[in-house]
């Protein structure tokens, strides 16, 4: 949890990390092979960070910390000429060593094509312009995005994890994971060797879940603290035992009941998908997060699937001693033969959903961190040269946006009866809550499949179209124009474009504005209502020719809203002023903590200069005569918008400000170009009041 972060924080700044941003499900990599607790950047509010889902709304996060342990019998250690009963290297869930244990040897990430230029009114509008940095591009992989990430530890064992992930809309939710394990004998980065068999090897990951984090401490913090690090997580279980005849091995979690979730009155209430008891009853953690094993070797000759791995499955102490940073040395014997026996400890008695019951998770929690599903597989004998591989999927799934609002408010209101997913009715909301937040595990349990056919496919999944490599949004005076590239148009069965908008700001519903036919390349939306933000994106689709089912439903495939998703607003703009006289700075005064101008749109921080020249120069001052800002307007509309910043990235202070406009070019009347409208030079003055 928060306090034992302190370790990692110093490390972190130093550590290179990748993002995988192109379906709904995010998440980053880091290049020592696992993802440890705050690792990312040694932020105490990144207690949960990566696994977001879906993605498209902010805080969607549910990973706490993960783990990765290496272990061997009998290792003939050259540091101090030891042989240790048991070895164990370790990269997280809060330790790691990049330079002396888990050492990275190669990090890079390949995509299938580059992600598109997203442009709004002249500027880069794409959080993928920054987090989607490949280091190749390869037109002929299947995976949207593929992670290659290479590590030597320190045992003489090095892995490579390939990490694979695809933006068709069936298979956007989950990263498939190949793990392999060869014993090359180097124990360091300078290439020292110490050949030797690697003896019952166990490989265990540990997989610390928080769903999500938008309830929690640093989201909108209307659950208990703890839930922020999963001390209320259900853990469950299949396929421990082929004789359980479950159709997959996996492991999944979700959101529990929480002794300490009270409502607003201080009386305890059901939490199960996190209802804001305080405003809309919207669920915010109704998802189910969760890995799934797709094959196992055998042996280092036995390349078939062993149905009997992984065989260990407890849940463990998230906090536990054996989970410290200062605990997991890989030159002390005695812990290190402690971790071995958590790696090799098998399956529990019982599955931790069904120990927990209907009861409160966190009070089956021996400490106060919660529990961490674990996952082991082993043993392996790795004689020089050998290797062994692991396939897993890691997915979220649940139920969908519209149905997390639909639900959350009709539970707030409780306004009954309630419609049950199985059709029946009920008058108890919290069933009725309880019931749909359940149906996660349906979803889930698809997606596992869903990637399980996808890899034994050989990732012969059916691929939509691409999105066009350019798509440009402009703000007009009368429209808001978009643009795009027409590279799609040659994928097979082509069929057109769609285009959403959402109005306000981004991480909220969109709607379909548009469909539009192949050889289009422009629209212009012309129901924007002025003085408002707006966010658009665009996906090319097919016809559904080439997708007959099977790995996916039958029918059409789109590209991801992912690829094209704008993240600044365009606004309509109204039309260059006719008179000088008629510039208006609005509001006036402008007060900071009104939150709503319905001139200026939702949430605004910023003042408007309307009905100014097409081209003009706006110089504001203090009352005293301070230049504290130079706005250049050139774009032909009659707005102009001021973030409150001075041009040395200042906020301003309350108090009087004066505005002075003058015309840069000539301006003739667009009706009827013989008419002058003003000339250059031309210059009015404004004042207005700023209060804080």
């Amino acid at each position: 949890c928060f306090f034992a972060t302190i370790f990692t924080a110093e490390k972190a700044s130093a550590q290179e990390t990748k993002w995988i941003k192109v379906g709904s499900l995010h998440n980053w990599y880091m290049a020592i092979g696992c993802e440890p607790e705050t690792a990312r950047r040694g932020l105490v509010s990144d207690q949960q960070d990566g696994l977001r889902w879906p993605a498209e709304y902010r805080d969607q996060d549910m990973q706490a910390a993960k783990g990765m342990w290496i272990g061997a019998r009998n290792y003939s250690d050259l540091v101090g000429g030891v042989v240790y009963p048991h070895k164990v290297v370790h990269s997280g869930p809060r330790h790691w060593d990049e330079a002396n244990e888990t050492m990275p040897v190669e990090f890079r990430m390949i995509g299938r094509f580059e992600h598109p230029t997203v442009i709004v009114d002249g500027n880069i509008s794409s959080t993928l312009q920054f987090d989607d940095i490949l280091d190749d591009v390869d037109p002929n992989q299947k995976a949207d995005r593929v992670i290659i990430n290479r590590v030597q530890t320190s045992m003489g064992v090095e892995f490579t994890r390939t990490i694979y992930a695809f933006s068709q809309q069936y298979h956007d939710n989950y990263f498939i994971y190949e793990y392999k394990f060869k014993n090359n004998g180097v124990v360091d980065l300078n290439g020292t060797t110490n050949p030797q068999t690697i003896e019952d090897m166990w490989v265990l990951w540990q997989y610390r879940y928080a769903v999500s984090k938008e309830m929690g401490a640093y989201g909108k913090n209307f659950m208990p603290q703890s839930a922020t690090w999963g001390e209320n997580t259900v853990n469950d279980a299949r396929g421990e035992d082929p004789a359980f005849g479950d159709p997959f091995r996996a492991q999944f979690s979700w959101h529990g009941r929480h002794s300490r979730a009270t409502d607003s009155d201080g009386q305890v209430f059901d939490n199960i998908g996190a209802p804001d008891y305080r405003t809309t009853g919207r669920l915010a953690a109704p998802q189910y997060v969760g890995v799934v094993t797709i094959h196992a070797d055998v042996s280092a000759s036995d390349k078939s699937d062993d149905i009997l791995q992984p065989k260990t499955t407890w849940y463990q102490d998230s906090d536990g001693t054996f989970n410290q940073a200062n605990f997991n040395n890989q030159y002390n014997p005695n812990n290190m033969t402690t971790e071995y026996g958590i790696m090799t400890a098998g399956h529990p008695p019982i599955r931790h959903a069904d120990l927990v019951g209907d009861d409160f998770a966190d009070l089956k929690d021996p400490g106060a961190g919660g529990l961490s599903q674990t996952q082991g597989f082993g043993g392996y004998t790795l004689a020089a040269g050998d290797s062994v591989t692991i396939v897993m999927a890691e997915a979220a799934a649940g139920i969908s946006w519209e149905k997390r609002i639909e639900v959350g408010l009709n539970w707030v209101n409780n306004s009954g009866p309630f419609v049950l997913p199985n059709g029946g009715t009920t008058t108890d909301r919290d069933e009725y809550k309880d019931a749909w937040v359940y149906t996660g595990e349906d979803s889930i349990f698809q997606t596992f499949n869903r990637a399980i056919a996808n890899w034994n496919s050989s990732f012969d999944i059916t691929l939509p179209p691409p999105p066009p490599d350019i798509f440009e949004v402009a703000s007009g005076g009368d429209r808001i124009q978009l643009t795009w590239s027409n590279n799609a148009e040659s994928h097979p069965g082509f069929a057109g474009y769609k285009i959403f908008r959402a109005l306000g700001q981004p991480d909220t519903t969109y709607e379909m504005i548009a469909e539009l036919p192949a050889g289009t390349g422009q629209f212009d939306d012309v129901t924007a209502a002025r003085g408002f933000d707006y966010y658009y994106y665009i996906v090319s689709y097919d016809d559904g020719t080439n997708n007959n089912g099977g790995i996916n439903p039958a029918g059409s495939l789109q590209s991801s809203r992912f690829y094209t998703q704008t993240n600044d607003p365009a606004r309509l703009r109204r039309p260059a002023g006719t008179a000088l006289d008629a510039v208006r700075v609005v509001p006036n005064p402008y007060n900071v903590r009104a939150a709503l101008s319905l001139e200026l749109g939702y949430g605004s921080e910023r003042i408007a200069f309307l009905d100014v020249p097409a081209e003009c120069i706006i110089k504001i001052f203090t009352e005293r005569g301070d230049l504290i800002r130079e706005i250049e307007h050139t774009d032909g509309s009659g707005d102009e918008f001021w973030d409150l910043v001075t041009s040395s990235r200042q906020i301003v202070v309350s108090g009087i400000y004066i505005a002075y406009i003058e015309v840069t070019n000539d301006y003739y009347n667009p009706e009827d170009p013989s008419q002058l409208l003003y000339r250059k030079g031309d210059n009015i003055t404004r004042k207005f009041v700023i209060i804080r």
